[in-house]
């Protein structure tokens, strides 16, 4: 303690413990404050935001590191040596000097830094009407003006109970599963032009592939499990931009992809929310607040796809039906 200076990544990188609890939160105050208690000094420096904004990379955080702990003196190698062992690495050399070079001017200058990925807004911590303004302007791109409708009135009479914790979880859990990923939205996400420039920021020549697994093939693995196969670049071009227009089709009687098991599952679950949203907004009292709150978040057990999405889906409604039977004790 006495002599250890330390310098950290004011960022979280994903660790084992996301595989074994998806739920799992680390907490940056008192981490960073055990750190500081148990050194002479400490600052850190939002390494991970600043690669991935900065190069599209979050492995440049490592050299912004470098950088940060060398501006202060630190580390006893001249930035001469520094700069000649980049070089004769000889791996993204340039944009691992600019990282080096960004790690030093952050140190300097702490108004450098911007924002640590922990405060880019989410839909915790944005504004109640930001975040309902967004997801409307989302949804309306994801299918159009009378779908964002449906879900605004929803949230609205939500709302209308005077609850902005509740109303917030219906906002974002309701917008969960009304866009829900399907081939028109994989199309439209690939063809509305941000890929296209991220590429072209990240990558330089090659020839593109995506990996697919079209339900009208109905290919499947040894284990009976959705097998993807290669696109080239022509589903890029074409393809995807043709899908993505054709999204209207969603829902209908001429939806291409509509009558899987998948689709009708995803269909399923928006009725029985927005069933569940009138039933909770026709009988709500404040005795019913906090169950109210859970149903409202219900979906947010429901991640990842195939079989896994299935699993939780089942768990999800099983965990409905014990809430709305305490619902209706009360």
């Amino acid at each position: 303690k006495d002599r250890t200076v330390a310098c950290g990544n004011e960022d979280f990188a994903p660790t084992a413990d996301f595989v074994s609890d998806r739920d799992v939160r680390f907490e940056s105050g008192a981490m960073s404050g055990r750190i500081h208690a148990a050194s002479k000094a400490y600052d850190q420096c939002p390494a991970h935001h600043l690669a991935e904004t900065q190069f599209g990379d979050a492995i440049y955080a490592n050299m912004i590191m470098v950088g940060f702990a060398w501006q202060k003196g630190l580390i006893p190698i001249s930035s001469r040596a520094i700069y000649r062992a980049i070089r004769l690495n000889g791996v993204q050399s340039d944009a691992n000097l600019q990282a080096f070079e960004l790690g030093r001017r952050v140190a300097h200058d702490p108004s450098a830094r911007g924002e640590a990925e922990a405060d880019v807004p989410t839909p915790e911590t944005l504004d109640l009407d930001d975040l309902i303004a967004r997801r409307t302007a989302e949804l309306t791109a994801y299918q159009n003006a009378a779908y964002a409708h449906r879900y605004g009135q929803q949230v609205a009479a939500v709302a209308a109970l005077g609850s902005d914790p509740l109303t917030r979880a219906v906002a974002v859990n309701l917008y969960k599963l009304m866009a829900y990923k399907d081939e028109y939205e994989v199309a439209r996400l690939y063809s509305d032009g941000r890929f296209d420039q991220m590429r072209s920021e990240t990558l330089k020549g090659g020839k593109a592939q995506v990996w697919l697994a079209p339900p009208l093939l109905n290919l499947k693995d040894s284990e009976g499990r959705p097998r993807k196969i290669a696109f080239g670049g022509w589903m890029l071009r074409y393809g995807f931009p043709v899908l993505a227009r054709l999204k209207g089709l969603r829902g209908s009687a001429l939806d291409l992809f509509g009558n899987s098991e998948e689709r009708r599952t995803e269909r399923r679950l928006i009725s029985d929310y927005e069933a569940g949203l009138a039933r909770l907004v026709a009988e709500y009292s404040p005795a019913r607040a906090t169950l109210a709150l859970e149903i409202a978040r219900l979906p947010d057990q429901i991640r990842g796809y195939g079989h896994v999405k299935d699993k939780a889906v089942m768990a999800a409604d099983q965990q409905a039906a014990s809430l709305w039977s305490a619902w209706a004790a009360i």
